[in-house]
């Protein structure tokens, strides 16, 4: 039985497969290699490197350690970068500043501006009446004059205005793209730590993604490219978007401040069902357990949004503060994975059929994948095995959420690491060495050795006649493990 939130322990070893990935976010609490250690065997399957803050010397050094403790516990897991992106930000203030409603501020860059900041090349696109959000909109303001390099502000609260805080603009139409001077740095670093997933932020329109994907490319990298939908401009594209990266994020903090947070819970659903239909995974992110910054324990409400985006069919949950600067990063990731046991066990409670969005879905690939769900849900099969050269395969049966778990053996240490954000998948590294029966006996020896299943039980295999190429799936064989 899988631990439920109410258990007395809370260190109780979790039986059942959880389908749900967990991103965990590194910073100062967790890139210590015995935290990276718990809060592997917590359930982390995604280590993201947040790039807004700390230097590559720290990023690099967490990225090594967590590698390390990944492969003493033989764990697949991937390593995802997130570039700060065009995101405007205050500079550093002597001191904090009280604001009163009605006060006027001056914005702009050092000296003249009393609020520095750092993309002041910007200010010549701000109109007279526009909205402007700092810290999340804990401070609002509106412009009452433009005169560069200056803007005046007038606050429409009461706040206070602290260093290095967001500046939103959900008003204002920037002429700037998603990738800075320093997001091609970052980037090239990023490329040379070999990491797995790159993450662009304030995705505006879908040529922001091709841009990117096309830098990966031309370095030579093979990464993936996942889109944080977060801009007001990006929810007029979205589904482009989403077909043209190859996951995609609902990074529910600036989209907060955006749009109307009542709108967020509605966009989050559209994203999620979208992003599932094109058979994309998606993370839902942005203070999922926020409290469990600084309390051991969730509220209801934060229990509350973790299990509805997993009843929506999220791919994965995010921490971001929980794991990076938080008190209990490991009892963060601890309590995100009983979430999604206890809520992914009440879904199989009620029965769970191949999703029908996927099966008019066109190409040889593709209905091979849906079959092999309906032949594993009709035969009673312990699970589905995807051999798979790109990831494509399993994650195209994935699309499908079938009740079966999902093992996907692949030759390619980097598609086994793509492959832990992907929903109910646990990727599994092989040799895919001669022909498809060599294949089949290779999964049977695997799955009997991991443990998902036992000798007589039932496994459907999905594979190709050309086993070492992408996009040449077309076999499906249940198969009897012996």
């Amino acid at each position: 039985m899988a631990a439920t939130l109410e258990d007395d322990d809370r260190s109780a070893v979790v039986v059942t497969r959880r389908r749900t990935k967990i991103v965990a976010t590194l910073g100062p609490v967790s890139r210590h290699e015995g935290v990276l250690e718990r809060l592997l065997e917590a359930g982390m399957d995604v280590a993201r490197i947040n790039l807004s803050h700390g230097s590559t010397a720290e990023h690099a050094e967490s990225i090594a350690t967590v590698r390390r403790a990944a492969a003493r516990r033989g764990a697949a897991l991937a390593v995802l970068i997130d570039l700060p992106g065009p995101k405007l930000r205050l500079g550093d203030l002597p001191r904090p500043i009280a604001v009163k409603a009605g006060e006027a501020l001056v914005l702009g860059a050092p000296p003249a501006a009393q609020l520095p900041v750092n993309f002041p090349e910007l200010l010549p696109h701000f109109s007279v009446g526009e909205l402007v959000l700092i810290d999340d909109g804990a401070v609002a303001l509106r412009v009452s004059a433009v005169s560069p390099p200056t803007v005046t502000l007038e606050a429409l609260n009461d706040g206070v205005v602290e260093s290095r805080k967001g500046v939103n603009l959900p008003d204002t139409q920037l002429p700037i793209g998603a990738l800075t001077a320093r997001d091609h740095e970052l980037l090239a670093w990023g490329l040379g730590q070999d990491v797995d997933y790159v993450a662009l932020s304030f995705v505006r329109r879908a040529d922001d993604v091709r841009e990117l994907k096309k830098l990966i490319v031309a370095a030579g990298g093979d990464q993936l490219v996942i889109a944080k939908i977060e801009k007001k401009e990006a929810l007029a594209d979205y589904e482009e978007i989403i077909s043209a990266a190859d996951a995609v994020m609902v990074a529910r903090g600036d989209l907060g401040v955006e749009i109307d947070p009542a709108m967020v819970p509605i966009w989050q659903k559209r994203i999620i069902h979208a992003a599932n239909v094109a058979g994309k995974p998606v993370i839902t992110a942005t203070q999922m357990l926020q409290s469990m910054v600084t309390s051991p324990r969730p509220t209801r409400a934060e229990a509350s949004d973790v299990a509805n985006a997993i009843y929506d069919a999220t791919s994965a949950v995010m921490l971001s503060g929980e794991t990076a600067i938080g008190g209990y990063p490991v009892e963060a990731v601890r309590t995100m994975a009983e979430i999604a046991h206890v809520v992914e066990a009440d879904i199989e409670s009620e029965g769970r059929a191949p999703q029908p969005w996927a099966a008019g879905r066109t190409g040889v690939s593709n209905a091979i994948s849906y079959g092999a769900c309906e032949v594993a849900q009709r035969v009673g099969a312990a699970a589905i095995v995807s051999a798979t050269f790109s990831g494509a395969t399993a994650r195209a049966v994935a699309r499908n959420l079938p009740a079966q778990p999902i093992i996907a053996v692949s030759p390619n240490q980097r598609v086994v690491n793509q492959l832990a954000l992907c929903w109910g998948v646990s990727p599994l590294l092989g040799t895919h060495r001669g022909g498809f029966e060599e294949v089949v006996r290779e999964a049977n020896d695997l799955v009997l050795a991991d443990g998902f299943a036992q000798r007589g039980q039932v496994v459907v295999v999905t594979a190709g006649l050309q086993t070492n190429q992408s996009g040449k799936t077309n076999l499906i064989k249940a198969h009897v493990l012996e």
